[in-house]
């Protein structure tokens, strides 16, 4: 299953596009849409880049992100579904993901209670992030849909 422009758009609005480095409110490196690695170096500070090279970027890191959701649910998504989790996914990292009750709630089939746990995820180095609140319920939202 790929990303689907709805998804990808959800990304892009909640990443928001710089075209210099900033740090996130995770105090990450970050440029474009929210990409955090490129050819497998972290970004750095003083980094410019184009809106055309963070759209490529972009694409590379859903690929990544695809993947990751992918192989670790076991379960029948829907493509609201699987966008919502490559959102989530792009925003709090592989190892999160792989590790969270919200994923052993998906593979054991609860729905519902999986869609409850985006809501606990709006926390930044402790502080409770109000772009996280407003990003997890969309894509709690697009998840029930």
């Amino acid at each position: 299953m790929r990303t689907s422009e709805k998804g990808r758009a959800i990304i892009k609005h909640f990443e928001g596009f710089r075209s210099h480095a900033y740090r996130c409110s995770a105090n990450v490196p970050t440029i474009g849409y929210g990409t955090t690695i490129i050819g497998g170096k972290p970004v750095v500070m003083g980094m410019t880049i184009s809106q055309q090279r963070a759209e490529e970027l972009l694409t590379e890191d859903l690929i990544k992100f695809e993947k990751v959701v992918t192989n670790s649910v076991k379960v029948p998504l829907t493509q609201n579904m699987f966008d919502a989790l490559v959102s989530f996914v792009y925003n709090v990292g592989e190892h999160n993901f792989k590790s969270s009750t919200l994923l052993k709630k998906l593979n054991g089939l609860e729905y519902v209670e999986t869609s409850d746990e985006f809501e606990r995820w709006v926390y930044a180095n402790k502080r409770k992030i109000r772009g996280l609140v407003i990003r997890r319920r969309k894509e709690k939202e697009l998840f029930c849909e």
